[in-house]
């Protein structure tokens, strides 16, 4: 791991206490993301693999954002055919910056300079100073709320969140 091993334990702490149940085992090779992906639901990681320890927020992100309903079969071959795949990328985006945001880590743990095709810190950057997207989803969802919007909608402002996984 290429961090301070203290991020990613709070990290693995806070998904499993949002009710995201996490495995660690040993994965093939040439996972889509290297040492960790979604199965049935269920974040998988393999520590010995995982080249950033910050991409678990991400992947757990997909899977708090997905509606209750079918989070269950949610797995990495079927992410890219969903419906809404866009909309919960972004939403994965904003919800993993607000985890950061929620547990003080560095948003850079998972806005790192090898994710996002190269795009992480200008992503960070952007979060950081108030530039978000993603949010008017999380906002539809019941999950956070656009800042100028939350007091009429009675939902936090982004990035603080009503609830980490959607109904």
């Amino acid at each position: 791991m290429t961090t301070d091993c203290t991020d990613f334990n709070t990290a693995v702490d806070f998904i499993r206490s949002v009710g995201i149940p996490i495995t660690f085992t040993t994965l093939p090779e040439g996972t889509f993301l290297p040492g960790a992906l979604i199965q049935n639901g269920e974040l998988i990681i393999d520590a010995a693999k995982l080249l950033y320890p910050g991409d678990v927020l991400h992947e757990a992100g997909h899977i708090a954002v997905v509606p209750a309903a079918e989070r269950a079969n949610l797995h990495n071959d079927n992410i890219p055919q969903r419906l809404q795949r866009e909309a919960e990328e972004m939403m994965a985006i904003a919800w993993s910056y607000a985890a950061c945001m929620y547990l003080n880590i560095d948003p850079c743990f998972v806005f790192h300079e090898n994710g996002y095709r190269g795009g992480g810190q200008e992503l960070a950057d952007n979060f950081n100073e108030g530039r978000y997207f993603g949010v008017p989803m999380l906002q539809v969802a019941g999950m956070s709320a656009e800042p100028h919007l939350s007091a009429r909608l009675q939902l936090p402002a982004f990035p603080n969140m009503a609830k980490w996984l959607r109904d």
